[in-house]
């Protein structure tokens, strides 16, 4: 088993000129030629790991956080230390998130991730680890799922640790804080709105167990992946005998020390990602086009197979 020590601090900020990027094609190649690649890579492959991100999920109208280059598209998200450290923060927080959740919430699995679920359900995929916190993966089917960041569906208490559903949180914050309804927000990623304004009159909830602070159950940059989680999908990786990133710029450590492991093991990994990826000098293959297109396609020829 390789060391889980690199997890405990997952969230490292990456300096772009870090990684040399493979060079992007100047010609967009043909899709069946692309799919075509894919499908030999998969077809020498017995027990295949995916990693997911983002962009598997923006085709259900989730934004992405980083451009082709894998660079923030906005200001980055809330760290662990920003929402533990600062009520002001957790005010603000909340009531973007009281706004984007219904979003978040209402979203629905894509062609993406439907054709994983049917991958696996086929026995063409052995493990699936996703960074994203949105819950598709589980919604279209897939049933071994590891989901490496938690998912927004719950609400931890950071004191006496007791669960909530994000839901009733809702539920909560709307009734407490009314006047916010009406302001008018563009939606981020994770459930998460764009919204400047005066949060101080904004109203959080406390655990209903012991009136402690509550945070999504999730992992925020600055913060670990919990060992647990770790250890399986470090498991997955070692399972494997190949893996395919999907829609990820693994941009994170704790997604991109999966690539790291794989490589060290000698096993080939190939992505599908319009754009740039941090693991671009380990990749055996990249394919530059619509994950739904890709995996569809895919999952047409193999399933039929």
């Amino acid at each position: 088993m390789l060391s889980l020590l690199p997890y405990f601090t997952v969230f490292q900020r990456l300096n772009p000129l870090h990684d040399k990027a493979v060079p992007i094609r100047s010609e967009a190649p043909a899709v069946g030629d692309e799919i075509e690649r894919l499908l030999a890579f998969l077809n020498a492959s017995r027990h295949l790991a995916v990693l997911t991100g983002a962009g598997i999920s923006t085709a259900s109208g989730i934004p992405g956080y980083r451009d082709a280059d894998g660079n923030w598209q906005r200001k980055p998200p809330v760290t662990h230390q920003e929402f533990i450290g600062d009520e002001a923060v957790r005010k603000r927080y909340w009531a973007r998130s009281m706004l984007g959740w219904p979003m978040l919430r209402d979203a629905r699995p894509n062609a993406a991730h439907a054709a994983l679920a049917r991958l696996e359900q086929r026995g063409r995929m052995a493990h699936l680890i996703t960074q994203n916190v949105d819950g598709l993966h589980a919604a279209a089917g897939s049933m071994n799922v590891v989901e490496l960041h938690g998912r927004l569906r719950e609400v931890k208490c950071m004191d006496c640790n007791a669960a909530h559903a994000r839901d009733w949180l809702q539920a909560s914050l709307v009734a407490a804080n009314p006047g916010f309804l009406a302001a008018s927000a563009t939606v981020a990623p994770d459930g998460d709105v764009e919204l400047e304004a005066n949060f101080n009159d904004f109203k959080v909830a406390p655990c209903t167990a012991c009136g402690g602070m509550l945070k999504p159950d999730v992992v925020f940059y600055g913060d670990s992946v919990p060992l647990a989680r770790a250890r399986a999908a470090l498991a997955a990786v070692e399972a494997a005998d190949a893996l395919l990133i999907v829609g990820s710029t693994v941009m994170v450590r704790s997604g991109y020390r999966l690539c790291e492991a794989a490589h060290a093991a000698g096993k080939p990994i190939a992505a599908i990602n319009l754009g740039r990826t941090r693991a671009d000098p380990l990749l055996s293959l990249k394919v530059q086009i619509d994950c739904g297109t890709a995996l569809a396609g895919l999952a047409d020829s193999l399933c039929s197979a």
